[in-house]
């Protein structure tokens, strides 16, 4: 059994599951299984094999689903992927077969429901990897800063729950003007190299960690400058979501599980879900395939996914509540602000209002794509009970062709929203980063404690934001 050529990569995990992606290599035209072992840690028995055949139509990769785990558990598992040379062998046949485990052993944690309890999470957008070829050019740069971040874990305390990535982790544009990517293959190749790199592979092989994409997954700004008449327009699309739900939505909670606890490939329905841990609830939202700019009231949100989120918002008991959107909810840009929030004022002062007069606490935005960190936070004039904070982590690796954000870069001298009962205002809480970094998020009891650290792990400022 050889080593995963992608993976593992530990995705979706609760108190008693968790989804594992891993994919193999095409060998000789031979068929390709992929089998996975698991045990608690400290314990000599082994589980029984689970095996999967990998198909070409899902460029050899496919999710296990391990079930009936036991709560705050540390599990270590062992996978990989071999051809046997009998053409006719099934998933049934090849589980007779003495198979020769890769000696490597990885380790995850089932969540623990406790309420108050401490719990981290590591937050970062915006991965240039720069390719030529199929080949990384300079891989180590856009990978650097995952040493830091495994650096970080090893002695994090507490253990940190999951990675949250809210967008771009790939540039399937690449600004690559000479041949951009728009092939099935060539996108797939760019999430092979960018997902096999050492250091987010054993960040992802160790740490759950939970995607959703935001427009260089497809296209600059996609689908703004989409044309809808376009063919190849079309064409890219499919190719880019058809890699996308691959490598980033297989292992998320966006797909559900069949009656016997396996993966439902046909099941998915939208790319925005939900995970929560004990009393904290995330609500991750796709705010780049739903988009409606066409009608009096541009959309970024669907009229499915807004009335969901605005759901959770008001009967959601969470003590957090985390909405992580790829784009900037609020401070808003001096320029080229469109293509966030700020161009969708109208759907943006509904959530606020719903969070204002149904006085839900503790909302806090997590977002990226600015190519600068920051954390913010929200008021209104009349309404002295009412917050939202921002934490904004972006980039992970930029490419020298685009700029950081400063704190010229935004509106920050009037409210971001003016109505009849009161002006929304906002103020930054922080400074603003404009280099390569990463977020390690602690939520404790009574306040939340954002540390912002530089690609080589060097902590550059530390915000708390206080619960009520």
């Amino acid at each position: 059994m050889l080593k995963p050529t992608v993976g593992p990569i530990i995705g979706h995990t609760t108190t008693n599951h968790a989804r594992i992606f891993i994919r193999g290599e095409l060998q000789k035209n031979l068929q390709v299984f992929a089998g996975l072992r698991y045990r608690a840690s400290n314990t000599t028995q082994w589980s029984n094999a689970l095996l999967i055949k990998l198909d070409e139509s899902r460029d050899l990769s496919d999710v296990f689903i391990l079930n009936d785990l036991q709560e705050d558990t540390e599990y270590e598992f062992q996978t990989g992927w071999f051809c046997p040379m009998s053409p006719v062998h099934t998933v049934d046949s090849v589980a007779e077969l003495p198979l020769q485990w890769p000696r490597e052993l990885y380790r995850l944690r089932t969540r623990c429901n406790k309420p108050l309890q401490a719990r981290a999470y590591i937050l970062g957008s915006c991965r240039y990897l720069r390719l030529t070829a199929g080949v990384p050019i300079l891989p180590l740069l856009g990978d650097r800063i995952f040493t830091s971040i495994n650096q970080l874990i090893e002695g994090a305390q507490p253990p940190i729950s999951a990675t949250v990535m809210s967008g771009d982790q790939i540039y399937a544009d690449d600004l690559n003007l000479i041949a951009p990517d728009r092939s099935y293959k060539d996108i797939l190749c760019k999430y092979r190299a960018a997902f096999s790199q050492p250091g987010i592979q054993r960040l992802m092989s160790g740490t759950s960690t939970y995607m959703i994409l935001d427009d260089h997954e497809i296209e600059d700004n996609w689908p703004a400058n989409a044309d809808a008449a376009d063919a190849a327009d079309d064409e890219l699309y499919r190719n880019a979501m058809a890699a996308y739900e691959l490598y980033q939505v297989s292992h998320s909670p966006a797909y559900a599980l069949t009656t016997n606890g396996q993966l439902d490939h046909a099941s998915l329905e939208h790319y925005w879900y939900q995970f929560s841990e004990g009393d904290i609830e995330w609500f991750v939202t796709d705010t780049r395939t739903r988009r409606n700019l066409s009608g009096d009231e541009p959309r970024i949100l669907d009229e499915a996914q807004e009335q969901a989120l605005c759901n959770w918002l008001i009967n959601s008991a969470a003590r957090v509540k985390f909405v992580v959107t790829s784009v900037m909810f609020f401070p808003d840009r001096q320029l080229n602000g469109d293509d966030a929030w700020q161009g969708f004022a109208q759907q943006r002062l509904r959530l606020l209002e719903t969070v204002r007069t149904h006085s839900i606490k503790n909302v806090v935005v997590v977002s990226g794509d600015v190519h600068g960190s920051l954390t913010s936070r929200l008021s209104h004039s009349e309404d002295a009970d009412f917050e939202i904070h921002t934490v904004v982590s972006s980039p992970l690796c930029n490419s020298k062709l685009l700029p950081y954000a400063k704190a010229s870069t935004f509106v920050l001298d009037q409210p971001l929203v003016r109505t009849a009962a009161g002006d929304y205002s906002h103020e930054l809480t922080s400074e603003v980063i404009s280099e390569d970094n990463f977020a390690h998020m602690v939520v404790e009891a009574d306040h939340i404690l954002i540390n912002y650290h530089d690609r080589d792990g060097k902590q550059l400022q530390s915000i708390a934001i206080k619960l009520r």
